[in-house]
């Protein structure tokens, strides 16, 4: 979910003491963000939409309900979705929107103990809910992150693979949040993306209001903004959801 809070790369809240260290090993230190390559101002192409992820109060037990729920497609097809990204160990995975963390333990799982996995959001309470979770768990490789509205605050040629679940339509910024995205990739990185199909007399009204673009949108966009699409991925499980891989060149 991305929206600016503070223009800071952090590995946990800023807002909690007990999370302002990084869930890795106490030596680590937080990677620094490359300068900004300067560009034309963008317009929100849909202003409000991460307001409720930036409410201080986020009610961060409810979010957990509402987003592990096993009736969320995505959390019942979890297990398909990690299996289709095809991750290895020592790879550096970066889960943009991380959000509650329903794939924090399986991702941090699959790069193992020599990879890294930056759990990126724009909600200091989310952000600091995944610094307890992977401590919680011992998931020394896991890395918290706060990210802002147009950058998801990755370090340059940082990150083998990015993974965007039902947060495209969230990027308010889609132009420079992805260009920083591609940055962040390496050459040859993917960008896998799952979001919700937007199709009239097909899909919800509440998803046709809520989501702004459709499947082919955001291919013309991710395109655009220099990704080569690759493939899209039949995830068994998913019907209100669509997946696509995407290669940085």
């Amino acid at each position: 979910m991305l929206k600016p809070v503070q223009a800071v790369l952090v590995l946990s809240c800023l807002f909690c003491a007990a999370c302002s260290a990084p869930a890795g090993p106490d030596s680590a230190t937080a990677p620094e963000s490359p300068a900004p390559v300067a560009q034309p101002a963008e317009a929100s192409v849909k202003p409000g939409i991460n307001d409720s992820f930036l409410d201080p109060e986020l009610d961060v037990d409810a979010m957990v309900e509402r987003f592990e729920l096993e009736s969320r497609e995505v959390a019942a097809a979890r297990d398909a979705i990690v299996a289709a990204l095809d991750l290895r160990p020592g790879q550096e995975v970066a889960d943009i929107g991380a959000g509650t963390g329903l794939f924090l333990k399986p991702f941090a799982e699959a790069v193992g103990a020599t990879g890294r996995l930056y759990a990126v959001d724009i909600a200091p309470p989310f952000v600091a809910h995944l610094g307890q979770r992977a401590r919680a768990a011992g998931l020394d490789q896991v890395w918290p992150m706060l990210c802002t509205e147009d950058s998801v605050g990755l370090p340059q040629g940082s990150v083998d693979v990015a993974f965007v679940c039902d947060t495209y339509h969230h990027f308010e910024f889609p132009r420079s949040t992805s260009t920083s995205l591609q940055r962040a990739l390496r050459p040859g990185g993917e960008l896998f993306v799952i979001d919700f199909e937007r199709i009239e007399g097909v899909t919800r009204p509440w998803l046709l209001e809520h989501v702004r673009a459709g499947k082919d949108v955001v291919i013309a966009e991710l395109e655009s903004f220099g990704f080569e699409l690759v493939e899209e991925v039949e995830i068994e499980g998913l019907s209100e959801n669509y997946a696509l891989r995407f290669r940085r060149p």
